[in-house]
């Protein structure tokens, strides 16, 4: 039997390997007293969430003079691996950069020159890895610290020397999975970006399981210091507490998701915490979860020292889309009447920006709520209505015909014909049904976790969109059904074809960079390393803890070949849900709509670049972002991208923005969206940028995801000559 504990153990029972701390702490401090710059030294800039620099030395005039400064190239991956891909965001202090990798480890770089002067791995050896936006950092005098998530893990480590602080939690660690509602022995929950301090407060999301039987994503504060828990905020309302009569009596015992996964923002004068909350789960079902799920996909403001609600905003009602809020609020000011007003700014996936004041809640441009489809899935109650804001209009595609149906060949388009045709279309709340529907844009549309860039000067938020159509396609489960004569290694298929063939392919050949082939698993992983992957989730895929339990043997006998002397299944468990409810499961949740050779069914532009005046509401420019060059018509515009990264902005006048296949980082004038330069990358940087001052020179840096060459993948500088 797998010892699912095995990795959990090693870990309470980790040694660091780390560099002498006298040294690294001498080395630390001599690069400390040469630059006191802190412009970039939170994630995505700054506690407001505005992805904004005030520097100008790299500006539109000299900008296409930009040149490598140093590359750090990682190795903390094995020769041979699968490429990793990178979300960092690095923050900057003192001219220190601290920043994770692919593979999850933390590393302190000089800032000037790319020279590491520590490392820390999470993991003391073992498998680990996962998604990682970044760190965050808080001082008290001499008593300077980088707090960061390994797994489901919190360490407090020293930021001159890189060791973990004994008098923070037990020995250096606080679980993530204690505090939450189930035994933390049998769950785990994973954080994916970074924290943001209030005081002495450290305020954390986390990233849960998206299907049946997930956690609730609370909202917690711990105490910098000593790791204790301070507060708690519950997303899913306990009786007596504001929104619990939005969901069934007892759906607080069971239901899941409603988690800030993307981050989020703070505004330091009014000690107010912004959430931007996602789906309630199961995420495309909620036939156990009837009513509108507050506070699932909700905007919503806290006491920063307390915890306790200030006010909210529902964005979706009882969501079957998937329609997280995927990025931190961006915190902004805008003219009304002549007047700054405090304000806070939301995108979302499904194209929307809504804008409310920072203090009340109130939307600062009108918004109706509209009749939307019903749904035919017996049990499924959608919500009759849903919000739409009047301004600004949509950054993304949220409708689609058969014109805007892709012809790269007479066949794939008969056949994409076909499917649009069979399924069930009623624009962007179509409710999933037994005969397929479609989604625009998408679970990867609209906006992402890199979230928007905001220019305090111009009132200008700068925001990169995908249009990613998908099918979804519902089916009835039935587990014990399903149970009944399956051998293991038919158990594990039957796990394989309903929840990961969207993404992997009925091949296994996958689809890079988003989706790793898993043919050959068996010569990269170990089994072990592979079923935590699977339970814990990583990259664009979540967790399926709740999925494999009790079917461990099946999956790992499928991905690993294991069919001869398969047994025969005696018991088949399923994820909790309301009481007799029934389940249903979209088979093909996340992938993507292409005709038969794997070309977008969608014309382009795929990705876009769009800059939205937010006192007017309305749109300074909108330009393709990203370029397929095997797509690109003769004489056609550049098709765009799909992307996750967000892009930057700076008092120089530019956007710098990376996140594409096509492997650039590109800097554009912010004010018309030209294009002034752009250099090739050795890897997908699927990370936003950063800028900052070191020694009186100003550099823009990023996280670069891995190649054949260094798996592992880099971090990169550049300057001015």
């Amino acid at each position: 039997m797998i010892d699912l504990l095995r990795n959990k153990h090693r870990l309470l029972k980790r040694k660091y390997a780390l560099l002498p701390a006298f040294a690294a702490f001498a080395a630390l401090a001599a690069y400390q007293t040469t630059d006191s710059d802190r412009s970039w030294a939170i994630y995505k800039a700054d506690a407001e969430s505005t992805s904004y620099s005030p520097l100008t030395e790299i500006n539109t005039t000299n900008v296409s003079q930009l040149q490598p400064a140093w590359t750090f190239a990682i190795k903390d991956m094995k020769d041979g691996a699968r490429p990793g891909s990178s979300e960092c965001n690095p923050i900057i202090v003192d001219g220190v950069m601290y920043a994770t990798s692919a593979k999850h480890f933390v590393y302190a770089i000089d800032a000037g020159t790319g020279k590491q002067i520590w490392s820390f791995d999470p993991f003391n050896g073992a498998e680990g890895g996962g998604v990682s936006r970044g760190v965050t950092y808080w001082e008290d005098g001499n008593d300077k610290r980088i707090l960061v998530t390994g797994g489901d893990v919190l360490f407090a480590l020293n930021a001159q020397t890189g060791k973990p602080i004994r008098s923070f939690g037990k020995d250096g660690e606080v679980s993530m999975n204690v505090g939450l509602r189930d035994d933390p022995e049998t769950i785990s929950v994973i954080p994916t970006s970074p924290g943001i301090v209030y005081k002495d407060l450290l305020i954390m999301g986390a990233e849960v399981s998206e299907l049946y039987g997930a956690q609730p994503g609370y909202i917690r504060a711990y105490d910098c210091r000593s790791g204790k828990l301070a507060w708690t905020f519950h997303t899913i309302p306990m009786p007596g507490e504001p929104g619990y009569e939005t969901w069934p009596e007892d759906a607080y015992k069971y239901a899941g998701g409603v988690n800030d996964w993307a981050g989020m923002s703070l505004d330091l004068k009014r000690g107010i915490v912004f959430l931007a909350l996602g789906s309630p789960s199961y995420d495309f079902y909620g036939a156990d979860r009837k009513g509108n799920n507050l506070y699932g996909n909700s905007v919503v403001a806290l006491d920063a020292a307390t915890g306790k609600y200030i006010w909210h905003y529902q964005l979706v009602h009882h969501d079957l889309w998937d329609y997280d809020l995927p990025a931190p609020p961006n915190l902004v000011t805008v003219q009304r009447n002549g007047k700054n007003v405090d304000a806070v700014a939301q995108i979302t996936k499904h194209g929307f920006v809504f804008v409310f004041s920072r203090e009340t809640g109130e939307p600062l441009f009108p918004i109706e709520e509209r009749k939307v489809p019903a749904s035919n899935i017996p049990g499924e109650y959608a919500s009759p209505t849903q919000p739409f804001p009047l301004k600004p209009k949509p950054f993304a595609r949220q409708w689609m015909t058969e014109e805007d149906l892709t012809a790269y060949s007479a066949a794939g388009h008969d056949s994409i014909v076909r499917k649009f045709r069979a399924m069930r279309y009623e624009g962007l709340f179509t409710p999933p049904d037994l005969k397929g529907t479609l989604m625009l844009p998408g679970t990867r549309g609209g906006a992402e976790w890199g979230g928007a860039a905001y220019d305090p000067g111009s009132s200008v938020l700068f925001v990169k969109s995908n249009d990613s159509p998908e099918i979804q396609s519902m089916k009835k489960v039935d587990a014990e059904k399903e149970a009944k004569d399956q051998t293991v290694f038919d158990q594990g298929k039957n796990i394989y074809t309903t929840y990961c063939v969207a993404c992997h392919g009925k091949d296994k050949n996958g689809d890079e960079p988003n989706y790793p082939s898993l043919i050959g698993l068996k010569n990269r992983m170990t089994r072990e390393a592979a079923l935590d992957k699977i339970k814990k989730g990583g990259g664009k895929m979540p967790a399926f803890a709740s999925v494999v339990k009790g079917k461990e043997k099946g999956i790992v006998a499928y991905l690993f070949e294991k069919e001869q002397n398969s047994s025969l299944v005696t018991k088949m468990e399923t994820g909790q849900t309301q009481a007799g409810a029934d389940k249903y499961l979209n088979l093909t949740a996340y992938g993507h709509f292409r005709d038969p050779d794997g070309n977008p069914a969608l014309r382009p532009p795929w990705g876009t670049l769009n800059a939205i005046n937010l006192t007017t509401g309305d749109y300074e420019w909108q330009i393709p972002l990203g370029n397929n060059t095997r797509l690109q018509q003769k004489g056609a515009p550049e098709t765009g991208q799909e992307g996750s990264a967000g892009p930057i902005v700076t008092a120089g006048g530019l956007i710098f923005i990376s996140g594409t296949n096509d492997k650039k980082l590109r800097a554009f004038d912010k004010k018309t969206g030209k294009l002034l330069w752009q250099t090739l990358l050795p890897g997908v940087a699927n990370a936003t940028a950063c800028t900052y001052q070191h020694q009186g020179r100003q550099y823009v840096a990023l996280s670069v995801g891995g190649n054949k060459e260094n798996p592992s993948g880099f971090i990169m500088a550049f300057k001015l000559p």
